[in-house]
């Protein structure tokens, strides 16, 4: 058997979680990113204008209390849960009208299902029938281990249920679309109620940390992730290749080659931790691969639009992350409160939309009108910025076949979030599934 030498290709979270965990194991690793930091979608870049200097993340990630293995790799990178996120209780606060309120705050000391059903007893802004209808869905998925037999769209799960219009516009559309990044008309039912359990999978009574706890980045995302993955990974003797982009992937009797790698290594196993999109093209010498790259020329794709608006720096909402209705604008996020940017909103807005009909300017306009309906006192921004990522995520929809961690070709292996089927696109997603691929090299080491 040929010398253990393994390549990683994409250093996004997926890449960064199978090479932390291989390089634990004592492997001879390389990991190739086309970009020229670690982190992939998760990353920051830097905005410079009239005003000065600053750095903007990419897109405002929302991670949550369940999110188990993505805070035990910061914790291992160096990074305390303290130092990395603020911690919030899950609530959903919609600004528009109706004004809808679900907070699990009041009942945080009672074990789920049971503080999600009190939350939704004392929901805010919607008839007691409606709220009655919301507990009584709830009740249901969770005596039914929220499983579902047949998948189908969300929205028609949703009017199955006896969910009125305004229930699914201020509550379930806003929570799903966080999530999922899909709209609710084509979004998979099953990997919603998926999210819903392990957000509400906490059964420990007077526990101060909850799974449905909102966790907010308080670093920008490449502090967080890629600067102290980089120093953990060469500091355990991971190999790392920055602005290698790696343009085609063959297999000999000897092992991998990378068509683009500067030096013609050769490896005995491969992980490959692209986008999907971009994983389908480096397959297309591989024909034992067939069945995944027809799995992933199947996956549609869904925008994410960040748009950063800088007001004065006294300006603070009331709380660092508010939803938003009537307008393009989902959620708001104060990074004054979140990251010490004073002053500065960030809107979301997540799936397609006739957002992505207008220009920037255009939505600038929009958006900084549906900031001031919603919070009055706000003066006119004092600049914009526009972030646009057009193939944010695959769009998660019902009955969609995913590719698993482990491939029809020995030794070579799929990490990305695309491939943990139980989860939609989420940071999350990806870092069990590079954990995945480690124990899969791992376990077939053992068997050699």
């Amino acid at each position: 058997m040929h010398k253990t030498r393994i390549a990683i290709i994409g250093g996004g979270c997926a890449g960064i979680s199978a090479a932390i965990a291989m390089a634990k194991q004592g492997w001879a690793v390389s990991l190739f990113e086309a970009g020229s930091e670690l982190g992939g979608r998760a990353r920051s870049i830097a905005f410079t204008n009239a005003s000065g200097s600053t750095y903007l993340d990419n897109g405002q990630h929302i991670l949550i209390g369940a999110y188990k293995s993505t805070l035990r790799l910061l914790n291992t990178v160096g990074l305390s849960e303290k130092q990395a996120f603020l911690r919030l209780p899950f609530s959903v606060r919609m600004h528009g009208p109706g004004h809808c309120l679900l907070s699990l705050n009041t009942a945080s000391y009672l074990p789920a299902p049971l503080t999600m059903l009190l939350g939704l007893l004392a929901c805010k802004g919607l008839s007691f029938s409606e709220r009655l209808a919301s507990i009584s869905m709830m009740a249901r998925m969770a005596f039914n281990g929220y499983r579902l037999d047949h998948d189908l769209p969300l929205a028609s799960f949703l009017q199955d249920q006896n969910q009125s219009n305004k229930a699914i516009q201020l509550l379930w559309e806003p929570i799903s679309l966080a999530a999922l990044n899909t709209p609710i008309q084509v979004a998979s039912t099953k990997v919603f109620l998926n999210v819903l359990k392990d957000t509400m999978a906490s059964t420990t009574w007077f526990s101060l940390k909850k799974n449905n706890d909102f966790l907010l980045a308080k670093l920008d995302l490449s502090k967080l992730i890629g600067d102290p993955a980089s120093v953990y990974l060469r500091q355990h003797g991971v190999r790392i290749k920055l602005k290698q982009r790696i343009k085609g992937i063959s297999k000999s009797d000897l092992g991998f080659q990378l068509s683009g790698e500067e030096e013609a290594a050769v490896y005995s196993h491969v992980v490959l931790a692209t986008a999907p999109h971009n994983a389908n093209q480096l397959m297309a010498g591989l024909s034992e691969l067939h069945a995944e790259r027809m799995a992933l020329a199947s996956f549609d794709y869904q925008p994410i639009v960040t748009l950063y608006l800088q007001y004065p720096t006294h300006t603070k909402l009331r709380l660092p992350m508010i939803g938003l209705t009537n307008g393009a604008g989902q959620w708001v996020f104060d990074r004054g409160q979140l990251c010490q940017q004073h002053g500065l909103l960030a809107v979301v807005i997540s799936g397609a939309g006739s957002h992505q009909n207008l220009s920037q300017e255009q939505l600038a306009e929009a958006v900084t009108a549906q900031l001031k309906q919603a919070f009055p006192e706000l003066s006119e921004p004092l600049w914009h910025k526009v972030i646009t990522e057009k193939r944010a995520t695959y769009a998660c929809k019902p009955d969609l076949t995913r590719p698993l961690q482990q491939t029809a070709l020995p030794n070579f292996y799929l990490a990305g979030d695309y491939c943990y089927a139980d989860y939609p696109a989420t940071i999350e997603g990806a870092v069990r599934s590079g954990l995945i691929c480690a124990e899969l090299i791992q376990a077939s080491h053992e068997v050699g």
